[in-house]
């Protein structure tokens, strides 16, 4: 679960710039907050993102315990140019790992959560 400071931008990058699918949504208005489920799949048969944004808060620091998301693709360097033409901030350039071989590539979300697209050939 992620908290968001703006739900529609969020749920832009996500479904627009890493093409996931918006699976479900629910606002709840006694606990002031939606929630919204995005993946790649139907969630009986795929992990899904959990996005939560409280009514009114903007913003949120991400904090020192939170890494990144990672993310396989396909063609990192192929992902990385879409996304950077769709605006998304491009945080590292497609390339190997300085530890291996394995090309990864960072974006960060509207909140400024990590993003890591790797190749799925460890």
């Amino acid at each position: 679960m992620l908290r968001v400071g703006d739900l529609d931008k969020s749920i832009a990058f996500y479904t627009e710039v890493l093409g996931m699918n918006l699976l479900r949504q629910k606002e709840y208005p006694k606990g002031e907050f939606t929630l919204a489920f995005l993946g790649y799949g139907p969630e009986s048969e795929n992990p899904a993102l959990e996005l939560t944004y409280n009514w009114g808060k903007d913003n949120y620091e991400v904090g020192t315990g939170f890494g990144h998301i990672a993310i396989n693709v396909e063609d990192v360097y192929k992902a990385v140019e879409i996304a950077k033409a769709q605006g998304a901030q491009v945080v590292r350039e497609a390339g190997a790992m300085s530890a291996g071989t394995t090309i990864v590539g960072f974006l960060k979300d509207p909140d400024g959560y990590e993003i890591e697209l790797l190749s799925k050939k460890f």
